[in-house]
C-alpha cells in the first residue's frame, strides 16, 4: 500500500503500557479493501495487542433521515460479524463520534481513523485531534485515505476548474495508488469477554426526535445495505452491463452499476471496484468510460468539497461568469412555477420529470443523465436561482440514498456552471447549460422509461 495514504498526525511522546490498538471506523464502513483497517491490524500486530474497532452512530447527522439509517445499519451488522470473525472487538456507541470515542482512549496505544472530506467529517477528526494533543501524549494517531484512489491533497493542491485540468494530474498519480495488500491476520485475538463493551449490539433503528412527519421517509425496497449486496451488484454489473456502459445515460435501459449508495456509505471501496473493472473481460472502451466516472469524475467531486468548504452554500458553488449570467436573468419570466409539494405529488406538466421524481421517492435512486435534467428543470420552474438550489439540495439530501455526498454536491453545482463552460445565451438559463424534453426524446427511449417507472410503482 502506498505510504502516502497514511498520515501520522500525532507521535506519542511517552511510553505507557496500553491494552489495545483502536480503529475509529466512520467513513469506510467495511472490512474488505479497507486500507485503514489494514494499517490498524499491522500496528496491532507490531505491538502484539488486540484490535478494537469503534463506530460512532449519531442520530443528528445533517439531513440524514429514516431512509438513510436503516441502510447504514444493515451494513454495520455485516461489519460487526466480519470483524468478530477476524478476531477484532467491535463496539458501537451512540453519540457524536468524536465524543462517543472518548471512553476508549485511555486504554488505547494507537488510534487509527479513516479520512472524511465533508464539513462535519473534518470537524469530527479535527476535534479528536486537538483532544488527543491535549490529553494523550502517550498515544499515536494515524489517518488513512481509503475511499479515494489518489488522496485528494496529493491529486491536486487547489480547487480544479474542471475534469480536463484534474485528469492529467490524476493520470500521473494513479499507477502509484493501485497497489493493495490483502487483509493481514490478527496475531492477538479479542475474545468476546475481553472488554466490557465487546458485546455491544447494533440497534435495529435510530430514534431521532427531531424528525418531523414530513421527514420520516419511506425505506427503499430497491436497495439493501452492506458489502455483500454491493459486491453482488458489482459482479452483476460486470457480467451483464459493463459491455454496454456507454449507453448507461439512457434511463430506459437501467445499465448503471447502482453502486453509488454503497460508495457513499463506504460499504464498498473504490479500489476494489477499479481492480474488478480493470481485470474484467470486455471492451476496453467501455471499461475506460466507467473508470473515467469512478476515478476522474468522482475525484473531481472530492476536490470540489475539499477545497471549497462552502460547497453547500449557493453563494459559493460556482464560477463568476455563472453568477453574472444568473444576475442578468434573475427576473426573466418563468412560464411555470412549482413547489416542493408539487414535485413530491408528481404534479408538473413534464411526464419525464414526474417519472424521475417517482423513481427517486420510491427507490432513492436516479440515473445520472436524468438527475441532471431533473435539477435543470427545477432551475427553470423556480422563482430564483437560490430557491432552485435550495429545493434541489433538500430533495437530493432527503430522498437520494447517495445524497449528502461529494458527487451529489458537485453534480448540483455543475447545474449552475461549476466544472462546465458558458453556453449560448437564452432566457432563464442565461449562459448555463440548458436541457429539455426534446433532447431526452432525441437521445433515449423515454416511453420505455415511463413504462419502467410504472412497473416499479406497481411493485410497491
Amino acid at each position: 500500500m502506498n505510504p502516502e495514504r497514511v498520515r501520522h498526525l500525532i507521535q506519542r511522546q511517552t511510553q505507557n503500557p496500553k491494552k489495545y490498538v483502536l480503529y475509529w471506523m466512520q467513513q469506510s464502513q467495511r472490512v474488505h479493501y479497507n486500507l485503514a483497517l489494514n494499517v490498524a491490524i499491522q500496528l496491532a500486530n507490531q505491538e502484539n495487542l488486540p484490535l478494537v474497532v469503534f463506530f460512532g452512530l449519531t442520530s443528528d447527522y445533517p439531513d440524514a433521515n429514516s431512509r438513510h439509517y436503516p441502510f447504514l445499519l444493515e451494513g454495520i451488522r455485516e461489519v460487526k460479524q466480519d470483524l468478530e470473525t477476524l478476531g477484532a472487538c467491535f463496539c458501537l456507541f451512540q453519540g457524536s463520534p468524536e465524543e462517543a470515542i472518548k471512553p476508549l482512549l485511555a486504554d488505547a496505544l494507537i488510534v487509527v481513523c479513516d479520512a472524511g472530506h465533508q464539513t462535519i467529517q473534518r470537524e469530527w477528526r479535527k476535534n479528536l485531534y486537538f483532544h488527543l494533543i491535549k490529553h494523550y501524549p502517550d498515544l499515536d494517531y494515524y489517518q488513512v485515505e481509503t475511499d479515494l484512489i489518489v488522496p485528494v491533497d496529493i491529486a491536486s493542491d487547489k480547487l480544479e476548474y474542471g475534469a480536463y485540468t484534474l485528469r492529467p494530474k490524476l493520470k500521473r498519480s494513479i499507477p502509484a495508488f493501485l497497489d493493495f495488500d490483502p487483509l493481514p491476520d490478527l496475531h492477538v485475538k479479542a475474545t468476546v469477554d475481553c472488554f466490557s463493551f465487546a458485546s455491544n449490539t447494533v440497534p435495529e433503528s435510530v430514534s431521532n426526535p427531531n424528525w418531523t412527519p414530513q421527514q420520516v421517509i419511506s425505506l427503499s425496497e430497491y436497495f439493501t445495505g452492506g458489502y455483500r449486496e454491493a459486491k453482488k451488484r458489482l459482479e452483476h454489473f460486470i457480467h451483464q452491463k459493463l459491455s454496454r456502459y456507454e449507453e448507461s445515460n439512457d434511463p430506459s435501459l437501467a445499465l448503471t452499476s447502482t453502486l453509488s449508495p454503497y460508495l457513499h456509505f463506504g460499504q464498498i471501496g473504490v479500489l476494489e471496484i477499479v481492480h474488478s473493472i480493470m481485470s474484467a473481460s470486455g471492451p476496453e472502451s467501455q471499461k475506460a468510460a466507467f473508470l473515467e466516472q469512478v476515478i476522474v469524475r468522482r475525484e473531481l467531486a472530492f476536490n470540489f468539497i475539499h477545497f471549497n468548504p462552502h460547497y453547500a452554500d449557493f453563494s459559493h458553488i460556482t464560477e463568476s461568469w455563472a453568477y453574472q449570467s444568473m444576475t442578468i436573468h434573475e427576473k426573466d419570466p418563468r412560464p411555470y412555477h412549482y413547489t416542493v409539494n408539487d414535485y413530491l405529488a408528481f404534479k408538473t406538466h413534464d411526464p419525464y420529470f414526474n417519472a424521475a421524481m417517482k423513481q427517486l421517492v420510491l427507490t432513492g435512486f436516479m440515473e445520472n443523465y436524468l438527475r441532471m435534467y431533473w435539477a435543470k428543470k427545477i432551475i427553470e420552474w423556480s422563482s430564483t436561482y437560490r430557491e432552485a438550489f435550495e429545493t434541489t439540495l433538500y430533495l437530493n439530501n432527503t430522498y437520494f440514498l447517495d445524497g449528502r455526498d461529494a458527487n451529489s454536491y458537485a453534480g448540483i453545482a455543475w447545474c449552475y456552471g461549476r466544472h462546465d463552460r458558458a453556453w449560448p445565451e437564452r432566457p432563464i438559463f442565461g449562459k448555463l447549460r440548458y436541457m429539455n424534453q426534446a433532447g431526452l426524446e432525441r437521445k433515449f427511449k423515454m416511453n420505455d422509461y415511463l413504462e419502467r417507472i410504472k412497473q416499479i410503482e406497481q411493485s410497491y
